[in-house]
C-alpha cells in the first residue's frame, strides 16, 4: 500500500456525523491538535434519518450534552423549526424535549462549528488502517490513498458507513446513507486488532414532496409556545415556524404490504443484519402487529426552504413501486410524489463489551469508539458517546485521569454502562425506563448535575457555571421561602383553592409549600395569594414546583443512590483471573472474564452474575487485596 506522511496531530477522529463532531470539538476545545476525517465534507452533520433532535429520553441526552459543553443543543436551537415538550401528562421524570430541525441548516451549522474551532482541522478521506507501535499502542492512521497521519489517540465514529449496503427491494448497493460512499477498508483492520465485528441494520422511510400532499386531510401538530429550547444558555422562546401532520395507514395499505412481502429483502433473507426492536419498518409492523387496523404516521418538514417531507413511522425496504402504491392509500397522500424512496441499510459495528466506561478499546491503548459503531442507534446516543470518547482521548494525550459518568450522574452514564456492561444484540435505543434514577436525572436539572464536570474539563466557561449556580441558588431560596411562608384562611384564599378543585384551608392555615403539594395546584396558581414571591424565570419556577411536589420521592431516590454508592465506588483490579475463582459459578466466571467490570456495582449488573456471585467476589477481593 502507498504510504506517505500527511501530518501529525494529537487526536484523529474518524467520522463527522453526530458522534464524530462532538468528539472532535471536545478534543480541540481541551487543547489537543485534532484532525476530523470524513468520507465526504458535504456529509458533515448529516441527518440521514428523521430531521429532528431529542424526543423521549433522547431529549435528556441532548440537555446533558449541553451541560457538559457539547454542541448538539446549540445546533438544534439555532436550526429549530418546531419545539415541543413530550410526555407533559406523565410527570416531570419523563418530560422530554424534542425539536424539528432544518436539515440543511443543521449540516451547515455543524460544518461551520468544526471549521472555525481552534486546534481543529477537517479533511476528506477514508481511514483504512489503525497503526500501532511496538507496544501495541495507537501511533496513527493510514488512509485508502496512502496518507499517514501520526497521532497519540484515535476516536472511531464511523456511524452506518462501515461496510454499508443499502436495500430498496431488489436494488442492493454498497452505499452509505443518502447515497454517500460506504467505508469498506477499516473492518478487516478492526478484526485484526481483535475486535468482534457484528452486522446491524436500520432503515428510513420515503421523502415526499409537500406540493403533492393534501394537508387538509391530516391532523396538524403544533409546537409548544414558550418553550426555550435545549441549551441552558437560551432564554428566548424556541422558533415555531413549521407544522407537522398526523395521518394513519389503513387496511388497504396493509394489504399491499402483505402481498409484496416476497419482494422484501427483510423477509426474503437478503438482509442479515439485526434491526432495531423499537423502530421497526412498516412491513415488520404489519406482520408483527397483525391485529392492528392502522398505524400512525407523522409528516415532518425537512426545512424552511425545502419541499421535502419525512414520513415518520413508515420506514421500509420494499421496492419503490410498492412504496408508491401503499403511500397512495393513506389519507392526504393519495397523489403523493416520492422525492426519495425509503431504504434499509446494513453496516458493521463492534461488540461494546470490549470497551471500558471511557469508551476505550480495552486491549488497544489509545483507541476509542463512539456512536453506532458501538451498537447504539440515534443521533443523540451517538453524540453523547462522541463527547465522552473525545474527552477521554484528550485526557489520555494530556496524561490526565480518565473521565467517567455513572448511572447516578444521568442518562449518558446509563447509556454507556448499559453498552459496556450488558452489551447489545440489536441497535440500542435510550428510553426513560432504562434509567432507575430518572426522577433525579431529569432534563430540567442536567445543568446542576453535569456542568461542574464540564467546567473542570475546560468545556464550560466560568460565566456558564456561574449562571447555573445562580439558578440553583434561586431554586433553593424559593423552596425555603415557600416552606416558611404561611397562608391564613380567607375568602380570597378559599375561593382560589375551590376554583382549582381542591379543599379550602382549615382554621390554622398552611405553608405555601403544603398547598403546592396538592395535585391540583401549580406554582403559578398561587401567585394571587403570594404577594412576596420573587420574579423567577419559568425554568427556575418549574424546578421549584418539582422539588416541592416530589420531595418525598426525590429523597427516597437519593437514599437509594447513596446505598449503591459503596458498590459503585469499589474498584476491581483489571488483571484478575476470574476463571480461577472457584467460589464463583461457572457462568459468572465466564461473564466476568468477558466484561472485566471496573467496579463491584458494574459486576452486579452483568447478565448472568447473581447477587450471591457479587458477594463471593467481595469476599475473594477482601482476602486477595495485595
Amino acid at each position: 500500500m502507498l504510504d506517505f506522511f500527511a501530518g501529525q496531530f494529537d487526536v484523529v477522529v474518524v467520522g463527522a456525523g453526530h458522534a464524530g463532531i462532538e468528539a472532535a470539538l471536545a478534543c480541540a476545545r481541551m487543547g489537543c491538535q485534532t484532525l476530523c476525517l470524513c468520507t465526504s465534507l458535504d456529509g458533515v452533520g448529516n441527518m440521514p434519518c428523521n430531521p429532528s433532535v431529542g424526543g423521549t429520553a433522547k431529549g435528556q441526552l441532548v440537555r446533558e450534552i449541553d451541560a457538559l459543553g457539547g454542541e448538539m443543543a446549540r445546533a438544534a436551537d439555532a436550526t429549530c423549526l418546531q419545539f415541543r415538550m413530550l410526555n407533559r401528562g406523565k410527570g416531570p421524570a419523563v418530560f422530554s424535549p424534542r425539536a424539528q430541525s432544518d436539515r440543511m441548516a443543521y449540516r451547515a451549522y455543524m460544518r461551520r462549528a468544526l471549521e472555525t474551532c481552534p486546534n481543529l482541522m477537517l479533511a476528506q478521506g477514508e481511514c483504512a488502517e489503525i497503526l500501532l507501535d511496538e507496544t501495541h499502542r495507537v501511533r496513527g492512521v493510514r488512509l485508502v490513498g496512502g496518507g499517514r497521519y501520526d497521532c497519540k489517540a484515535v476516536v472511531l465514529a464511523t456511524g452506518t458507513f462501515l461496510g454499508a449496503k443499502t436495500f430498496t427491494g431488489e436494488v442492493v448497493r454498497e452505499s452509505g446513507p443518502d447515497g454517500m460512499m460506504a467505508a469498506g477498508a477499516l473492518t478487516e483492520c478492526l478484526r485484526a486488532l481483535g475486535l468482534s465485528i457484528r452486522r446491524f441494520k436500520t432503515g428510513t422511510p420515503a421523502r415526499v414532496s409537500k406540493k403533492s400532499l393534501d394537508l387538509s386531510r391530516m391532523e396538524p401538530q403544533y409546537g409548544d409556545p414558550g418553550e426555550t429550547g435545549f441549551s441552558f444558555d437560551r432564554l428566548s422562546p424556541a422558533r415555531q415556524t413549521a407544522v407537522c401532520y398526523l395521518t394513519y395507514t389503513n387496511e388497504k395499505t396493509h394489504e399491499i404490504i402483505r402481498a409484496s412481502l416476497d419482494r422484501s429483502p427483510l423477509f426474503s433473507g437478503v438482509i442479515h443484519g439485526t434491526g432495531p426492536r423499537y423502530c421497526p419498518s412498516i412491513e415488520d409492523k404489519v406482520v408483527r402487529f397483525a391485529e392492528k387496523d392502522r398505524h400512525q404516521l407523522f409528516l415532518e418538514p425537512c426545512g424552511d426552504d425545502s419541499d421535502e417531507y419525512y414520513v415518520q413511522g413508515m420506514s421500509s425496504s420494499l421496492p419503490e413501486d410498492v412504496q408508491r402504491a401503499f403511500l397512495r392509500t393513506i389519507p392526504g397522500l393519495e397523489h403523493v410524489h416520492l422525492l426519495r424512496p425509503g431504504y434499509a441499510i446494513e453496516y458493521d459495528c463492534i461488540d461494546p463489551l470490549q470497551l471500558t466506561h471511557t469508551l476505550a478499546v480495552r486491549d488497544v491503548p489509545g483507541l476509542f469508539c463512539a456512536g453506532q459503531l458501538c451498537g447504539s442507534s440515534g443521533y443523540e446516543e451517538a453524540a453523547a458517546q462522541g463527547l465522552v470518547a473525545g474527552v477521554n482521548a484528550a485526557l489520555l494525550v494530556q496524561d490526565k485521569p480518565p473521565f467517567t459518568l455513572r448511572r447516578r450522574d444521568g442518562y449518558i452514564g446509563t447509556l454507556i454502562d448499559d453498552l459496556v456492561t450488558r452489551g447489545t444484540n440489536e441497535p440500542y435505543r435510550m428510553m426513560t425506563s432504562r434509567s432507575e434514577y430518572r426522577l433525579i436525572c431529569r432534563q430540567d436539572n442536567a445543568d446542576s448535575r453535569l456542568m461542574p464536570y464540564g467546567h473542570a474539563l475546560g468545556l464550560v466557561s466560568d460565566e456558564r457555571l456561574a449562571a447555573m449556580e445562580t439558578r440553583q441558588r434561586q431554586v433553593r431560596d424559593e423552596v425555603r421561602r415557600l416552606q416558611h411562608t404561611g397562608v391564613s384562611p380567607s375568602p380570597q384564599v378559599n375561593a382560589l383553592l375551590e376554583s382549582l378543585g381542591t379543599a379550602p384551608l382549615g382554621v390554622s392555615g398552611a405553608p405555601l409549600a403544603e398547598l403546592l403539594r396538592r395535585p391540583q395546584v401549580g406554582y403559578a396558581d398561587l401567585a394571587p395569594i403570594d404577594p412576596t414571591r420573587p420574579d423567577l424565570s419559568p425554568a427556575v419556577a418549574g424546578q421549584v414546583e418539582i422539588e416541592i411536589k416530589y420531595e418525598g420521592y426525590i429523597k427516597r431516590q437519593l437514599k437509594e443512590i447513596e446505598e449503591q454508592r459503596r458498590l459503585e465506588d469499589s474498584p476491581i483490579p483489571q488483571d484478575i483471573d476470574y476463571l480461577s475463582i472457584r467460589t464463583l459459578r461457572t457462568e459468572a466466571r465466564q461473564k466476568l472474564a468477558a466484561v472485566r467490570p471496573e467496579t463491584l456495582g458494574q459486576a452486579g449488573r452483568i447478565s448472568g452474575v447473581s447477587p450471591a456471585d457479587v458477594g463471593a467476589l467481595m469476599v475473594w477481593l477482601s482476602h486477595n487485596r495485595e
